[in-house]
């Protein structure tokens, strides 16, 4: 047994016919209360946008969803081949727009002004992710359609994420799922084979992996934050699970690091308090206020 699958044995199983209908009602009536019929995300060729694709597609019909592919040059081709099989599959509307010439010229400028250092693939991974979010919020206004979020728990978490970039959206159905849950709840909704296969990576540039950027695998990250959080597992127990398995117990410091240091990520911005009544403390209102 990997151990993948190993680690993935401890985490407890869920229904999946509950999840897709419980993720797809709350979609169609966050969408739908504010007077909206349509969504629009972007699709990347990865397990979480294909995730999030199938359950607006459940909830929306397909004639009510719009696909946006956004490529940079430096992507691997096969993930724009795969996000259209996707797409062809839920017979969901797509549309491409290529994001080099934005984001090259940006680059050029950046790279170009007196005294500054030459941009990191981070940095450059950054801009991409916001750009993106720029493609789809117009589209979003062109359309009249609601941005479906695709960031899953365990990326949220751990801060895998761009703010104002990926982690952007009008809804995300998959904020409250681990990755394991949303690989199993893709294979039960149809998501292509291609798809689930193939190492999750945010395709920012060539050869470019999750895990491998991260430094550990899903599965072990999984196991860590769900009996870290759900379970209120100390450190000690946490590492003593992870020897157990073949890990390396430093990876739980790394792990639950990296959830301390990027709670700023998980709230609003500060508003710094200095009268009586101030927006997001004295006064807090629902979402859906005047819906």
């Amino acid at each position: 047994m990997s151990q993948n699958t190993a680690t993935q044995s401890l985490l407890p199983p869920f229904n999946c016919d509950l999840l897709e209908a419980a993720l797809s009602q709350i979609v169609r009536e966050e969408v739908l209360k504010t007077g909206l019929q349509k969504a629009v995300l972007g699709v990347s060729g990865g397990v979480d946008s294909a995730l999030s694709l199938a359950i607006a597609v459940k909830a929306l019909g397909a004639e009510n969803v719009r696909a946006v592919f956004m490529p940079y040059k430096s992507s691997n081709p096969d993930s724009l081949g795969d996000a259209l099989k996707l797409c062809e599959k839920f017979s969901v509307a797509h549309e491409t727009v290529e994001i080099t010439p934005m984001a090259d010229a940006y680059f050029a400028l950046a790279q170009n002004t007196p005294g500054a250092a030459e941009m990191s693939t981070v940095r450059r991974g950054n801009v991409m992710a916001r750009l993106r979010m720029i493609v789809l919020y117009d589209i979003s206004a062109r359309d009249a359609a609601l941005v479906i979020g695709t960031s899953n728990k365990t990326e949220i978490l751990l801060g895998y994420s761009t703010l104002w970039g990926d982690m952007a959206s009008a809804v995300n159905p998959l904020g409250d799922l681990y990755k394991y849950q949303v690989f199993a709840l893709s294979r039960h909704m149809g998501v292509i084979d291609e798809i689930l296969q193939k190492a999750p990576s945010a395709d920012l540039w060539s050869g470019q992996t999750d895990e491998g950027e991260m430094g550990f695998s899903y599965a072990l990250a999984d196991l860590i934050l769900f009996y870290w959080l759900e379970r209120r597992a100390t450190k000690e127990t946490l590492k003593t699970m992870v020897r157990a398995h073949g890990g390396d117990e430093n990876v739980v410091d790394f792990v639950l690091k990296r959830v301390e240091r990027n709670a700023y990520k998980r709230v609003m911005p500060v508003i710094a308090k200095v009268s009586p009544i101030t927006i997001g403390r004295e006064f807090r209102t629902p979402r859906d206020w005047g819906m």
